[in-house]
């Protein structure tokens, strides 16, 4: 049940009836598909075939797919595969607990196929591989686009794909503040609606990641304007 030639969707879900139309929609678009119908599967098969987007449903038997969220980002083959939850949770503390868990977006359900796609396109979009060998430095942060790897001095960051989106935005224009609209623009996209506060989640796990307990805080907040990515920051 693969269509040829797209990007390889792997789909996280124990509704059968949903998967089938899933499925069916994504084939439609010239997306393979791969389907697990419990967490412990689809981590396995994330690490086996290492799809270019994964379709996460938030209640799975067993284990919750905030908690296969979490494995999929602690685990080296899946760390930077983008995820999207899909979730009857529509209440914004549910939607922070998604995104803090490593989730990239999510759809709450009932969901139209057509703002699911939209949504994909989208993430696919924004984690596409750089094109051409370019490296970014700014202080001690050294960021490879197109190997898709950080270091800050002799430490290897590891970075979500919306992190890394992130950290690119800022390293291409170090020092500017950007408020969180441009953001928003900039990093997600003009065709998907994400809440504001969404940046202060990713800001937040980006600093986390930048940041060991004896380095400079290199982001800098500024009050009722936005973000910047400063080596005097601190």
């Amino acid at each position: 049940m693969r269509g040829s030639g797209g990007p390889l969707i792997l789909v996280i879900e124990d509704e059968v009836d949903l998967v089938t139309l899933l499925t069916y929609n994504l084939e439609k678009e010239n997306y393979r598909v791969v389907a697990a119908f419990e967490g412990d599967e689809g981590v396995m098969l994330a690490a086996e075939q290492h799809p270019d987007l994964i379709l996460l449903d938030w209640m799975l038997p067993n284990r919750s797919g905030i908690d296969i969220c979490r494995q999929l980002r602690r685990t080296d083959a899946s760390r930077d595969i983008p995820i999207i939850m899909l979730t009857a949770r529509g209440e914004e503390g549910d939607r922070i607990r998604g995104l803090n868990a490593g989730a990239d977006d999510y759809v709450t359900k009932p969901f139209s196929i057509n703002e699911l796609l939209a949504r994909m396109r989208a993430v696919l979009r924004r984690t596409a591989p750089a094109s051409a060998s370019e490296v970014l430095q700014m202080a001690d942060i050294v960021m490879d686009l197109a190997a898709h790897r950080v270091r800050r001095g002799d430490r290897n960051i590891h970075l979500g794909p919306t992190e890394f989106r992130l950290l690119r935005h800022f390293m291409q224009y170090p020092g500017r503040v950007f408020s969180r609209e441009q953001l928003l623009d900039t990093v997600w996209g003009h065709d998907v609606y994400v809440e504001p506060r969404t940046v202060d989640v990713h800001i937040r796990r980006l600093r986390k990641a930048l940041n060991g307990e004896t380095e400079q805080d290199v982001i800098r907040t500024v009050r009722s304007a936005g973000y910047a990515l400063d080596a005097t920051a601190a």
